[in-house]
């Protein structure tokens, strides 16, 4: 039985010597480059080192190894055809018929605190050449990026002497599924354009959820080989698998919390939207507050906290249902209280958010926009009444929420809890209604009010003088401007504009 010919150059070698050992045992001879020649050699294997294939040296610190026609005519000639098989003879080029290559790690460096020219020496060059000439060439090589497909190829050698076509087809795709995200990660660390060209991608698969929005919704989570955000590197310190929509409410629950970075903040989400946002001077202070902001809709929420939670949150905490608590640290007796919830999730955040961009899918399409994170540093007075220190700070409070809230968007707030939270109303008066009527229900002081957007109408201003909101704040814009200004005047309520809407659809 003549020789099969697999090519090896890795860089993750677990598993590799077992599998490298079953195929010598089937008459392969293995070809290797570098480290992957040495570590097959110490471990008893009779590898070839590629320049006694290419009969050219390795130069250009490596760089140039296996760019080679002995190397690409080998993976590249197509069996079935005469004439290829007679141009790889008269050229002494070998087949090669199993391609077994992990790309240099571009991935887990492109992040990392090094220079652009030490980042640029993990791109690999060599690598994807070979999986890409072996891959289109899959009715005759067998191509292996992930060592998990090692048993799979194992076993069908064992059992038929060779891969599947089935087998190869897939592989081939894995192949251009990989080099597809690892050239689109190269490009967005190289490229300065905002909006290129072509929309690249590069997200790997951390795992398959149960379902997704819904249970007949089949879902899976990718986090991002370019970007290091909060939903990233999190760490599951108990409770059930996350969800889909445990997934979602968790980015804008964090978020949230992080725009309030030099207070303690508490936010509480449920179906992707804060029903309760505080912020206080203890961890058992700002919870308490932010539960007190709802404490029906609360009820299966997720909690998210800026702070580290100790042991008489954790109590407090377990008095409710909730399907996930995450913050950026637990004492060791809050970790132990909330542990006895078996089913809670505990979630310790690790990064802040740092999504520049966000890109919501259309059928047919994507479309992609900056990420608001910003806030107007020119906000101005625009009523013959000045809100006073405090009502100032409590209507940046409410600002802060109002942009986590679907648009139509009010938060009415008394400047340390969201008292109220009207959103994804089609018209604003109506947000607004719901929005100061929770809040009356739960607070009997001074409270202002917050919008995401401008008032087409003086409706809003008129409404929140008879229910008593003492001061406002609103993007402004509208044509009907001055009505709105005037109604304020004529009630004698402050109110502010910030020149910036914050619209969340």
């Amino acid at each position: 039985m003549s020789k099969k010919r697999a090519l090896i150059s890795v860089s993750d070698k677990s598993g590799l010597i077992d599998f490298a050992r079953f195929l010598e045992e089937q008459n392969y001879e293995l070809v290797s480059t570098g480290g992957t020649f040495k570590h097959l050699k110490e471990a008893g294997l009779s590898p070839v080192q590629i320049d006694e294939v290419t009969e050219f040296p390795e130069m250009l610190d490596g760089r140039v190894k296996t760019l080679h026609p002995k190397v690409h005519g080998g993976l590249l000639a197509v069996r079935s055809s005469e004439e290829h098989m007679s141009t790889v003879q008269q050229h002494g080029i070998g087949l090669i018929d199993m391609v077994i290559v992990n790309l240099y790690p571009f991935f887990e460096n492109a992040n990392a605190d090094i220079s652009l020219n030490e980042k640029v020496e993990f791109i690999d060059i060599g690598g994807p050449s070979m999986l890409r000439s072996g891959a289109k060439n899959f009715n005759s090589v067998t191509v292996i990026t992930d060592v998990q497909d090692y048993a799979l190829v194992q076993q069908e050698i064992a059992e038929n002497g060779n891969t599947t076509s089935e087998t190869r087809k897939n592989l081939a795709g894995k192949v251009f599924n990989l080099t597809a995200a690892y050239d689109a990660a190269i490009s967005r660390m190289l490229l300065d354009e905002e909006y290129p060209q072509y929309l690249n991608a590069s997200y790997k698969k951390v795992s398959d959820l149960r379902y997704g929005e819904n249970p007949h919704q089949s879902a899976a989570f990718y986090a991002s080989t370019t970007e290091n955000g909060a939903m990233k590197d999190f760490e599951i310190l108990g409770g059930k698998e996350l969800s889909f929509n445990n997934l979602r409410d968790m980015d804008l629950c964090w978020k949230v919390v992080n725009e309030f970075k030099d207070e303690m903040a508490c936010c509480a989400v449920k179906h992707s939207t804060p029903c309760g946002v505080a912020v206080g001077t203890s961890a058992l202070e700002t919870y308490t507050k932010t539960f007190e902001c709802d404490p029906v809709s609360i009820f299966g929420g997720i909690i998210g906290m800026n702070f580290k939670v100790d042991a008489a949150t954790a109590e407090e905490l377990n008095k409710t249902f909730l399907e996930i608590v995450m913050a950026p640290d637990f004492d060791e007796d809050a970790l132990e209280i909330l542990k006895k919830k078996k089913n809670l999730r505990i979630i310790k955040i690790k990064n802040a958010v740092s999504d520049a961009q966000t890109w919501v899918k259309v059928d047919g399409g994507i479309l992609v926009q900056g990420s608001d994170s910003e806030f107007s540093d020119k906000i101005e007075t625009v009523t013959s009444a000045k809100p006073s220190a405090e009502q100032e700070k409590a209507l940046l409070f409410a600002q802060r929420v109002v942009k986590y809230v679907k648009s139509n968007a009010i938060v009415v707030s008394n400047g340390v809890q969201a008292l109220g939270i009207g959103g994804g109303q089609v018209n604003r008066i109506w947000a607004t209604e719901h929005a100061v009527q929770r809040a009356k229900e739960k607070f009997q002081g001074d409270l202002v009010l917050a919008s995401d957007a401008f008032f087409p109408f003086r409706d809003v201003v008129d409404y929140c003088a008879a229910e008593g909101i003492k001061a406002i704040i609103q993007p402004g814009g509208s044509m009907r401007d001055e009505d709105s200004i005037t109604a304020a005047n004529e009630h004698g309520i402050p109110m502010m504009f910030t020149g910036m809407r914050h619209f969340f659809h």
